[in-house]
């Protein structure tokens, strides 16, 4: 079941319910109506596929079980907005996410109308036998909706990069800015516990909580910066095999890398596309929109690693959970304000070099639901700490994110570890 240690009175549900439906809808305000139906390549989906799939995950996991006489809006919402759940059902393939020219934007806002309307009845009427699944349940629809938030925002960049106009999404002043110097933290090894431990959610794959052994360990006292990466890029790092795995070396020959994703090299110097536009590429701010696989050979040519996961949370677990998330209004890393500002939280998801595999002793949610997350438990990688794209309140210490290794549209950097 989910991990949740109280059952939220409805009434609350109800207002988180509201909040988080309206923030989406705030983020897709600056989007124009031509802006929803794009996908430009196949890790991305077109911004009106993610309002439409978030209420599909409503309609199916909440109204259809739990509310009598129920009644779809369309029927065929059913296969079109299903994103990956085989034992609901077929579903519509993400390759060809960008063909649903209809329903129409309109007619998915109405759709989602639609099921705020009856979730609101729902709430409302829920029999008490039923309320605590349905809290529950409520929980992970909110947590999975905001999971969808920071996908728009990544996947309207990596759209909007494609358009060789560069549009911009939210014009935000630039901030100038100096980095501060890199400094390496000590922490030491022993017997730690990892996972989650209580409050008030969780996803099923941060339980069960449990020890692990660590060494040792050093970690960078910030996430490496645009500047130092770009001095492994000025160094031929990306023609050097030695510092590459071998399906690294591979992603970067067959897919032409030179740079890290969004960085473009001009006349006048690099430059990087953001949700801003193009702009000059800031030395000061973290890099990010690199591959597993990148990261890998960075810290390999700084004479580095990447941290395990179980390092990442023994030295922030236990760190104010701060930094610059989606509310911020950035969409966009920023660099850290002084030596003190470690950046734990925040600004770029961290890869690990801990692959994605189940805890001991994990198991799956029941049900359909146990698709959420078990099923992926295979060649990708953990990333730690949020982003710029995140919401605040979508993110604890535990939380594991999760990616292919030649992944580079999401907003991924690096923190530097050693051994102590």
């Amino acid at each position: 079941m989910l991990a949740v240690s109280r059952v939220l009175p409805l009434s609350d549900a109800q207002k988180q319910y509201l909040e988080v439906r309206r923030r989406f809808e705030v983020l897709c305000k600056p989007l124009a109506v031509d802006d929803y139906q794009v996908q430009s390549v196949l890790e991305t989906s077109p911004p009106k596929w993610h309002l439409a799939h978030v209420t599909w995950f409503f309609e199916t996991f909440l109204l259809k079980p739990f509310l009598p006489g129920y009644r779809a809006l369309d029927a065929r919402y059913e296969r079109l907005f299903n994103s990956y759940y085989n034992t609901v059902g077929p579903f519509h393939p993400r390759a060809q996410r960008h063909t649903l020219s209809r329903p129409t934007v309109d007619e998915v806002y109405a759709y989602r109308a639609h099921v705020d309307g009856h979730m609101d009845d729902l709430i409302a009427d829920c029999a008490p036998v039923h309320q605590a699944t349905l809290s529950q349940r409520l929980t992970l629809g909110l947590n999975h909706e905001q999971q969808h938030q920071e996908l728009l925002l990544m996947d309207v960049k990596r759209n909007f990069f494609a358009n060789p106009m560069y549009p911009v999404y939210r014009d935000v002043p630039r901030e100038d800015r100096a980095a501060p110097a890199l400094r390496w933290l000590e922490f030491p090894g022993g017997i730690r516990e990892i996972g989650y431990a209580g409050g008030v959610f969780c996803f099923d794959n941060e339980q069960p909580r449990h020890k692990v052994f660590l060494r040792d360990f050093r970690l960078a006292s910030r996430p490496t910066t645009n500047g130092e990466y770009l001095e492994f890029v000025d160094a031929g790092g990306y023609a050097r095999p030695e510092l590459w795995l071998a399906d690294g070396w591979t992603a970067v020959n067959e897919r032409a890398w030179h740079a890290p994703l969004y960085w473009i090299n001009a006349d006048d110097g690099w430059h990087e596309m953001t949700l801003s536009g193009l702009r000059a590429l800031d030395p000061a701010q973290p890099v990010c929109h690199l591959s597993y696989y990148e990261a890998d050979a960075y810290a390999r040519w700084r004479e580095a690693r990447l941290p395990t996961e179980a390092e990442w949370e023994a030295a922030a677990g236990g760190e104010a959970l701060a930094g610059n998330f989606v509310e911020s209004g950035l969409y966009h890393p920023r660099a850290a304000e002084d030596a003190n500002d470690h950046q734990w939280y925040g600004d770029v998801w961290e890869w690990t070099s801990s692959a994605y595999s189940p805890y001991p002793g994990y198991r799956p949610l029941e049900g359909s639901l146990g698709e959420y997350n078990g099923k992926f438990m295979a060649n990708q990688y953990v990333l730690r700490g949020g982003c710029c794209a995140t919401p605040r309140s979508h993110m604890r210490a535990t939380y594991r994110n999760f990616f292919y290794p030649h992944d580079r549209w999401p907003f991924t950097g690096i923190r530097l570890a050693a051994d102590g």
